[in-house]
């Protein structure tokens, strides 16, 4: 491994460790919980492919007439992951996206998306995310979140996008999450299954596959730059720290919902 990328990792070991032991996890014990989950989830789903066509956008050569963009290398490291994020297969084997597959689990679970679905029909139609936010009633936590994503994205810096994607986007997910979504599917098997095999996918193709990706990616963009490297070691520590903001508004609200007091 990288000696910068290793150096990154051992200094964000604590912020993933909050992560994977998020008291959020403990918190969700049955459907209506996991739907609150899902409402704010489903946003770092759909950025997380934003983020994932930026990388495309700025690597490959998206554009007509085609010529010859970068290095080769990095080229065939982002098509890959492009093309497992937008193309991959359903419960069903037919191509989705794993927003797409998100969205469809949301359903079977019993989440209205028609408030996602309006705030991807807003951003498409250009109304800006202040307006999209307000029309889908976006969770605050969620806002956030997304508000950091596309801060790095308008930054126009490669470097510090593919950190994020690389460092800051994993879930993260614990065991003792999926064996709660594994006990879940074995009661509610017509509302859960879906998640289920949505999070099977992340973790067999995101989780192993991709991240040795993304890891080459960053390493080659960063370089020998030490600048870059702090630079990315800075927005990456940004992007943990957002992520548990994120699992703290999923926390307060399923707290709220079963009439327990907010964290602090």
């Amino acid at each position: 491994m990288n000696d910068n990328t290793q150096k990154i990792q051992e200094n964000i070991k604590s912020l993933r460790e909050q992560i994977v032991n998020h008291p959020v996890y403990t918190l969700i014990s049955d459907i209506e919980d996991l739907r609150v989950f899902m409402e704010h989830h489903v946003y770092a789903v759909w950025d997380f492919m934003s983020l994932l066509k930026t990388l495309q956008n700025s690597l490959t050569c998206t554009q007509v007439p085609w010529f010859p963009k970068g290095s080769a290398d990095v080229r065939m490291l982002i098509n890959e992951i492009v093309l497992g994020e937008e193309s991959d297969v359903d419960m069903d084997g037919r191509r989705t996206s794993h927003f797409e597959l998100y969205l469809n689990a949301m359903q079977q679970s019993g989440v209205d998306t028609r408030f996602m679905k309006q705030f991807i029909l807003d951003i498409k139609n250009n109304a800006g995310f202040a307006a999209a936010f307000a029309n889908a009633k976006t969770p605050d936590a969620a806002k956030a979140f997304v508000d950091f994503t596309f801060s790095i994205i308008n930054s126009g810096k490669d470097h510090l996008q593919a950190a994020i994607f690389t460092f800051g986007r994993e879930d993260l997910i614990p065991g003792m999450f999926m064996s709660l979504v594994n006990d879940l599917n074995q009661r509610f098997p017509d509302n859960i299954s879906t998640f289920k095999y949505y999070l099977d996918r992340h973790i067999e193709v995101d989780g192993e596959h991709h991240s040795h990706l993304a890891l080459e990616m960053t390493a080659r963009l960063c370089g020998n730059d030490q600048q870059k490297w702090a630079e990315a070691e800075a927005a990456t520590i940004q992007a943990l720290q957002q992520r548990i903001a994120l699992w703290d508004g999923v926390y307060n609200q399923i707290k709220a919902h079963k009439g327990i007091a907010a964290m602090a």
